[in-house]
């Protein structure tokens, strides 16, 4: 558990396990906790590092307008205090839209790239839905325990929330530890509303896995068959009667092993190359 000067901010980090690096990036207004689930699984065969995004948890909260681009110099900020070449990139919702950013800005520094329930942006996506905007820009004048009943429904379907009541009080009572500001809510708002990577996609040479859940309420699943069209060779993954919070709790371990799976094919590749 540290903290990393990068840039003018101070951003809060951690690293578990040992390995090939995979930095995962969080989405909108959560942090690095909320990856608790995933990366815990992750550590057993790979050096994970999580970090909270500038405006959240433990890292600095500038007052002022965020872009994807802005938050990928922060990934690669990271990795440079941390000593590391190149990484596998996972960035979750939000996180997506910077990992993408990351992909493009510096193609040198990334092993591989997996977006999960993400989307590319501008006027070609397949957009949220007008009551979930509403509700993730909401969620700026809640009350941080009134935040997380509020996600609930659109982060999980009914069947997860009734047969995973443990993960569903996790995160409730850990979702306060670091409250989030107001302030943040609307420069990660920025990010979203001004992102837009569609022309720019084919440039992404990395090998990619695109996986979302086929019910999520947040970013609509179609938009992860477009992402995986556009980017040359990417894998695919739909993930049946499954929501935007998969990436958060993981309690079937599919999300994992999909992830470790193919990280290990493609290590497995790039060896092979070297010999």
């Amino acid at each position: 558990m540290s903290t990393a000067k990068v840039g003018d901010i101070n951003i809060y980090y951690e690293v578990h396990g040992s390995g090939e690096p995979v930095i995962l990036i969080m989405g909108y207004g959560l942090r690095a906790g909320h990856w608790l689930d995933v990366h815990d699984k992750l550590a057993s065969g790979y050096r994970v590092i999580v970090f909270d995004n500038r405006g959240t948890g433990r890292s600095d909260k500038p007052e002022i307008p965020y872009t994807a681009n802005m938050m990928a110099g922060d990934v690669i900020g990271m990795l440079d205090v941390l000593d590391i070449r190149a990484a596998n990139v996972f960035g979750y919702s939000m996180g997506g839209m910077i990992a993408q950013e990351f992909a493009l800005n510096y193609p040198n520094r990334l092993n591989s790239l997996i977006l999960g329930g993400t989307f590319f942006g501008g006027p070609r996506a397949v957009q949220m839905s007008p009551e979930a905007v509403t509700s993730l820009l909401g969620l700026a004048k809640m009350s941080e325990k009134d935040k997380a009943y509020a996600l609930i429904p659109w982060l999980w379907n009914n069947a997860f929330v009734e047969d995973n009541p443990s993960a569903i009080n996790w995160f409730i009572t850990t979702f306060s530890e670091y409250p989030t500001p107001a302030h943040t809510y609307l420069s990660q708002a920025n990010v979203v509303m001004s992102f837009n990577t569609y022309d720019r996609l084919p440039d992404i040479k990395a090998p990619t896995l695109v996986i979302t859940g086929d019910e999520d309420r947040i970013i609509p699943h179609e938009n992860a068959k477009i992402l995986a069209d556009r980017i040359p060779n990417a894998k695919l993954e739909i993930i049946r009667n499954s929501g935007h919070g998969i990436f958060i709790s993981d309690p079937t371990e599919k999300v994992s092993k999909i992830v470790s799976d193919f990280l290990r094919r493609h290590a497995k590749a790039r060896a092979n190359k070297l010999i």
